[in-house]
C-alpha cells in the first residue's frame, strides 16, 4: 500500500542529511520494490561531498491534492560502476549528463524508515503528537 502512496504523489525530493547546514535538494524517483530509490546526479554537486560526509538523507514524496505526504529516510551510497551506470541509465537524461562516462554518478538510497501521512487514505498522525505512522525496514 506505501509503495502505491509513492507512486500516486506528485512531487518528490531527495534531501541530504548536512550538520548544520541547508540541505541541496534534488528530484527523487519512486521507488523499487524493496524501496530502494536509485537517482542521477552530477559528480560535481554538493550534494555529492555532503553525501560523502554523512550518508544519511531523507526523500520526501507530497502530494498537494490530498495533502498527504510520505518520508523515507535512508542511507545514501554514491555508484560509479560503468556496469551499474549503463543499466539505470535513462535517455531523458542525456541533455543533462553528455559525458556518460565520467559526468554522472548514481546514488542508491537504502530504506530504514518510512513515514506517512494521507488523510484521505485515512493514514493520520497521532492527534496529540501528530507523528505519523512509520514503517522501520529490516
Amino acid at each position: 500500500m506505501s509503495r502505491r502512496l509513492l507512486l500516486s504523489v506528485g512531487a518528490a525530493l531527495a534531501l541530504a542529511a548536512c550538520a548544520g547546514r541547508a540541505a541541496a535538494p534534488a528530484p527523487a524517483p519512486a521507488p523499487e520494490p524493496d524501496f530502494t530509490v536509485w537517482f542521477a546526479t552530477n559528480p560535481l554537486t554538493r550534494k555529492v561531498d555532503e553525501i560523502r560526509r554523512d550518508p544519511r538523507v531523507v526523500l520526501y514524496w507530497f502530494d498537494p491534492g490530498v495533502e498527504g505526504y510520505v518520508t523515507l529516510r535512508g542511507r545514501a551510497r554514491l555508484v560509479d560502476d560503468a556496469a551499474e551506470k549503463r543499466r539505470r541509465w535513462k535517455p531523458e537524461w542525456e541533455a543533462f549528463y553528455p559525458d556518460r562516462e565520467r559526468g554522472y554518478l548514481l546514488v542508491a538510497v537504502t530504506p530504514e524508515r518510512m513515514e506517512i501521512v494521507s488523510p484521505r487514505r485515512g493514514i493520520t498522525g497521532d492527534a496529540v503528537t501528530w507523528r505519523p505512522p512509520t514503517l522501520r525496514f529490516p
